[in-house]
């Protein structure tokens, strides 16, 4: 005779469902191995997403509107000159010049490519570059919470 088993001991892993547990908890320990740059960005990338996080928001259509995400950025960059003592007079001195005459100076032409001239960077900052990475890994995350709790179990 088969006896029977109660309910709890027919599925012996209950744990192995649990993976937006481990998701975040990675997703956390991945975030504090952060540089130290990063790790006071990210309070600001968090606020300006926070503040963005309501139905319908441009961060949740299908696709987003890059002007959008842009003025996100630029936001979150002013709020950082503006509170973050190391990096306010960053702003003008970090941003190479874009000039050719500017290339030519700057850069050393390569023995293997004498005909390609130096690559000009352009008029980039790589602040601006980071913050836009972190904004866009965040809304990437909050994105796909939002999914989650919008799928239905039936």
């Amino acid at each position: 005779m088969n006896p029977k088993l109660p309910y709890y001991m027919s599925y012996p892993m209950p744990l192995a469902y649990d993976d937006g547990r481990i998701e975040r908890r990675d997703y956390e320990y991945m975030r504090s191995m952060y540089p130290d740059t990063a790790k006071r960005i990210l309070p600001y990338v968090e606020e300006e997403c926070d503040r963005c996080e309501y139905p319908c928001s441009v961060i949740y259509d299908e696709y987003p509107d890059r002007l959008a995400l842009r003025m996100m950025c630029n936001r979150i960059y002013e709020n950082v000159l503006k509170n973050e003592r190391e990096f306010r007079n960053m702003d003008m001195q970090d941003i190479p010049d874009s000039g050719p005459e500017a290339a030519m100076q700057g850069q050393v032409r390569r023995p293997d490519r004498p005909n390609r001239p130096p690559r000009d960077r352009g008029n980039r900052n790589w602040l601006r570059d980071l913050i836009e990475i972190m904004l866009f890994e965040e809304l990437r995350k909050r994105r796909r919470e939002d999914r989650r709790r919008q799928r239905r179990i039936y």
